[in-house]
């Protein structure tokens, strides 16, 4: 069965005006379209599809769902039908939940510098802050529930802008070296720790260092604007990147972990694998994003909201690595499929004509082009325009897909695996 869903989307201060309209039209899956223009059209910066609580998607006709006006009510409501073998969920002790969530992001500005936790930390912090008594909706709460939330995102702009991860030390120091040619004086406070580096502990202990925000530290990010108003052509993109969040956050030292960090480049189709404890922040650009439904996250920096900065060490992860870009497997022509290492989300992309996929469980379809259709397997066709979406209940195990350019979420368990793991 294909049951229609919507949402309203968010509206964070980092949102894109017009965004999302101009990738997913003004109908279909957004509740409320960014009408007008410019200044005039509103700030939103993502729409959600799933059954976290924090945004559950609306069933278009609730009469095809039980009655329920929500993915979140229908999971509750009649956990059977609406989940298949989720209803048992996907590890043994977890609730009954959608174990991924899908958004389309748009990011006007940059994202706050953020950490999701794993599993095993995510429950124990979780199970910590109960024991404390503090509100699950407290500014201070860390883990609003005890699950991971390792993600990808795929872009959808021409270009989007991200950091993700520490890259290599001799990197770092030929960068930071270069900047101090410029910047000098106050800016030799971190530089000389930068040089200093040699292990993931060090790293971890400069990074505590700038996120105490000591007057030492913001005299360093300050005197980074001598590099950014010079003359200089190399290291353009990190040059770029550091600017916008000069501009955006001049108080806050947490520009200088972007110096520690891997800047991205994600041009239209190329996708970003952020593993549970990965530093990381969009800048700038429109993507669509899977990962394990989850509303955990650790903030370090550029940011208003609550920074725990032991806690933030706790769950990250200081080893330098690549940009932790991913390739899509093509499973056939016109059929690419983009997964992690967790058995908690997938996301099929089809390109082509009559292209069959087993879903193997719940999942969501968005159309991103103009046009998608769906046949499921009694022969009931489901047809897409641009940005509208369905949810596919698990009797459709496999489903034939016609699209210019259709996304499908789901989790990546195969079908003769049993449940829970």
């Amino acid at each position: 069965m294909f049951v229609e869903i919507e949402n309203t989307p968010i509206r964070y201060a980092w949102g894109a005006r017009g965004a999302l309209s101009e990738y997913l039209g003004n109908a279909g899956v957004l509740v409320e379209p960014e009408t007008g223009t410019g200044d005039s059209a509103p700030i939103q910066a993502e729409v959600w599809l799933g059954s976290h609580y924090g945004s559950p998607s609306r069933i278009s006709r609730p009469e095809t769902a039980s009655g329920a006006k929500d993915l979140a009510e229908w999971i509750e409501r009649d956990p059977e039908a609406a989940l298949g073998r989720y209803a048992q969920g996907l590890r043994v002790g977890d609730p009954v939940r959608l174990p991924f969530l899908l958004k389309v992001l748009a990011a006007g500005k940059p994202l706050s510098l953020q950490v999701h936790p794993s599993l095993q930390k995510a429950r124990e912090g979780f199970a910590a802050e109960e024991a404390e008594g503090i509100p699950r909706l407290a500014h201070n709460r860390n883990y609003r529930d005890p699950f991971h939330k390792p993600e990808l995102l795929v872009a959808l702009s021409p270009e989007m802008s991200a950091l993700a991860g520490f890259r290599d030390f001799v990197e770092v120091k030929e960068l930071v070296q270069h900047v101090s040619t410029f910047a000098g004086g106050a800016f030799g406070a971190f530089a000389t720790r930068v040089d200093a580096l040699e292990d993931s502990e060090s790293l971890g202990e400069l990074v505590a260092w700038v996120l105490e925000g000591s007057p030492e530290a913001l005299a360093a990010a300050k005197a980074v604007d001598a590099w950014l108003d010079s003359a200089d052509d190399r290291y353009g993109r990190e040059r770029e990147n550091v600017r916008r969040i000069r501009t955006e956050h001049p108080n806050d030292s947490g520009v200088l972990t972007t110096l520690l960090m891997n800047h991205i480049q994600l041009r239209r189709g190329e996708s970003v694998y952020v593993r549970s404890g990965t530093i990381h922040a969009y800048l700038e650009g429109v993507g669509i994003e899977i990962m394990a439904a989850s509303d955990n996250v650790l903030r370090g920096g550029l940011t208003n909201k609550h920074v725990d900065v032991p806690e933030l060490l706790r769950v990250l992860d200081c080893s330098p690595t690549p940009p932790p870009l991913l390739e899509p497997v093509e499973q056939a022509p016109g059929h690419m499929i983009l997964s992690g290492a967790e058995p908690d989300f997938r996301l099929h992309r089809f390109t082509g004509e009559l292209i069959g996929v087993d879903v193997n469980g719940p999942g969501i379809a968005l159309c991103l082009g103009d046009r998608a259709e769906l046949v499921g397997g009694d022969g009931a066709t489901h047809a897409l325009s641009r940005g509208e979406a369905v949810y596919i209940t698990q009797d459709e195990r496999h489903v034939t897909v016609s699209a210019d350019d259709l996304v499908i979420a789901s989790a990546a368990v195969p079908a003769d695996v049993a449940l829970p793991l």
